[in-house]
């Protein structure tokens, strides 16, 4: 098939910014390495100021990469420019996880947002707005660790990720929690089944309540890390 080579428009009233800002007191999965900022040089001593920072891979708003869990996967640098440029569609279960922080999404969530907007389409990113991004500024209640250092927020559930994997043709998923898994789940099988077709997995969203369903673009800017696992990004979403 030959490719599309014709101009592209995209049309837009407003940009939202969904990233978070990064400092060292932003919510971190345990075992990730500490987000350090250091200062190298100042205007006063050195004619300019300069700072040195170092943070994980999956910290702050963020990317996943194939590579992140699977031995011989692709690295955050193979993604193509074209493809960090996607539709997406907006799917809020603020209300279900209010009541239930393991909430998963499921089919016929789906079905139900079809019925009253479209048929989710191919090539979009699907973001699930949970409402956890105001939980972003108290790391405790963002992670909602138990006892037993157990997760729980919010995720798409296994089957709900296959559907729009093989049904819709989706190019990706997002969430606005620290993992489009649900925090008790340890085997993510959404992040497993979207990275294995090298698609979009985007954690740590926010600012999901100023989109509507339908109609935005999203500019994924992605830190071209050789061989990176995931990547911190700065998501900017273009809003009809």
């Amino acid at each position: 098939m030959p490719l599309d080579d014709s101009p592209k428009v995209i049309a837009y009233t407003r940009i939202v910014d969904l990233s978070h800002s990064i400092h060292p007191g932003i919510p971190l999965w345990d075992g990730d390495p500490a987000v350090d900022v250091d200062t190298i040089a100042q205007i006063d001593s050195d004619g300019y100021y300069l700072r040195r920072f170092a943070m994980g891979e999956h910290s702050g708003t963020h990317m996943n990469a194939p590579k992140s869990f699977f031995a011989d996967g692709a690295g955050i640098d193979s993604y193509p420019a074209k493809s960090l440029v996607v539709p997406a569609a907006v799917i809020d279960i603020q209300a279900q996880a209010a009541t239930n922080p393991n909430y998963c999404l499921t089919k016929q969530d789906i079905f139900i947002w079809e019925q009253k907007y479209r048929t989710l389409p191919a090539g979009s990113v699907v973001l699930l707005y949970t409402g956890w991004q105001y939980k972003w500024n108290d790391p405790g209640a963002f992670l909602n660790r138990d006892d037993e250092g157990h997760y729980h927020f919010p995720g798409f559930s296994r089957e709900a990720t296959q559907f729009l994997l093989e049904e819709r043709s989706i190019a990706g998923v997002g969430t606005d929690t620290h993992g489009v898994d649900p925090g008790k789940d340890k085997t993510y099988p959404t992040n497993r089944l979207v990275l294995a077709t090298h698609g979009i997995v985007l954690e740590n969203l926010t600012h999901l309540d100023q989109l509507p369903p339908t109609g935005t673009t999203l500019a994924i800017g992605i830190l071209r890390l050789q061989n990176g696992s995931g990547s911190p990004v700065s998501v900017l979403a273009l809003v009809p």
